[in-house]
């Protein structure tokens, strides 16, 4: 099946079936929608390179990646490229994925605009004051960024800048997070974390330090630890706080991996987590690594990054189609659920 022979059987033109498969406003919907019937009955696929030069768009996004960061390998990024994936199997698209060394990677933005090889680009783990959104968004590249920035220099609220995004509310996760261990009688709460140059770990930490505020907890400096965010390293940041000589009763953890390495070190000392040290940590879903499955289970701040993942794409495909005029901002939902790895704090009356 062909276009010339599709074309025939509905008894329309090459040009009018061509532009009611592409999406074509001036296609009447009742023509589009027999179009479209007629070629799913008959399994009719139009060519990609056909649909490129009717269309002027090339069916692919783009993902640059720095390679010292080593993505490829990280399970949080590979379950986020699975969201977006599924989305562009059902929109019939293809993903671009470029390493570059760091320092190369703002021109790479600009070589792959210019090239014409993709119809937009996903911007993942935003720095503060991140320089590539106003660079993309001066080329006029569609683009979406996984993630929000923070303008530090004057405060300008992220919701107020203009590009599309979606994040989490990790301000206030991490909030809620630190209010329940302080209502449960927990005062010295370390934070592991990754670096606050990352959008997402300063805002986990305003929020962590935004509850200490609000119950009159001074906050010290000394109980954040900003690691990788690998096993090893929450171990060592765990056992380094728990050497203290106060140390704390109660551990936030920016993932379940680092969360891992905090419980081996409770375990260390010959303590249970759970019992007088409590641990929570951000959940980012991942089914090989359930929460709930931990001993003891763990409690969570949680958000599916699979299901970000997705409505990333989804967005983009939406600010494609618009012809770049839409601008999609979205902040997804954060679930706290509590487990067994919390308990009550010395302070618990």
């Amino acid at each position: 099946m062909n276009l010339k022979e599709l074309s025939k059987r509905l008894g329309l033109s090459q040009t009018t079936v061509s532009r009611a498969l592409n999406g074509y406003p001036e296609v009447g919907e009742k023509t589009k929608e027999r179009v479209l019937q007629m070629a799913a009955e008959l399994n009719y696929r139009p060519n990609r390179f056909a649909k490129s030069l009717a269309t002027g768009k090339t069916g692919h996004i783009g993902f640059i990646y720095p390679v010292e960061r080593n993505l490829l390998i990280t399970p949080l990024f590979n379950e986020f490229l699975g969201g977006i994936t599924k989305l562009l199997v059902e929109k019939d698209m293809d993903l671009t994925i470029m390493p570059v060394l760091a320092e190369e990677e703002l021109q790479a933005y600009k070589n792959l605009s210019r090239s014409g090889r993709v119809d937009g680009v996903v911007l993942s783990t935003p720095q503060l004051n991140d320089p590539r959104i106003e660079l993309i968004n001066d080329m006029g590249l569609p683009f979406i960024v996984h993630g929000r920035t923070h303008n530090t220099a004057d405060n300008t609220p992220p919701t107020d800048l203009p590009f599309s995004y979606i994040d989490i509310d990790n301000k206030g996760a991490f909030e809620h997070a630190t209010q329940l261990l302080i209502d449960m009688g927990h005062e010295r709460i370390a934070l592991v974390n990754d670096d606050p140059r990352f959008t997402f770990a300063y805002h986990r930490l305003i929020g962590y330090q935004a509850a200490l505020n609000s119950q009159h907890i001074s906050f010290d400096p000394r109980l954040v630890y900003t690691v990788e965010m690998t096993e090893e390293q929450g171990y060592q940041a765990a056992l380094r706080a728990l050497n203290r000589a106060q140390p704390p009763t109660a551990f936030i953890a920016s993932s379940v991996i680092l969360a891992l390495g905090i419980k081996r070190a409770i375990r260390h000392i010959g303590e249970k987590p759970g019992e007088r040290i409590s641990v929570i940590a951000h959940d980012d879903e991942l089914p090989y690594l359930q929460a709930n499955k931990f001993d003891p289970p763990l409690t969570t701040v949680a958000s599916s990054i699979a299901q970000a993942g997705y409505a990333v794409g989804h967005s983009l495909y939406s600010i494609i189609e618009s012809g770049n005029r839409h601008c999609h901002q979205r902040l997804l939902d954060v679930d706290l659920i509590v487990r067994g790895s919390t308990g009550p704090g010395p302070n618990q009356t």
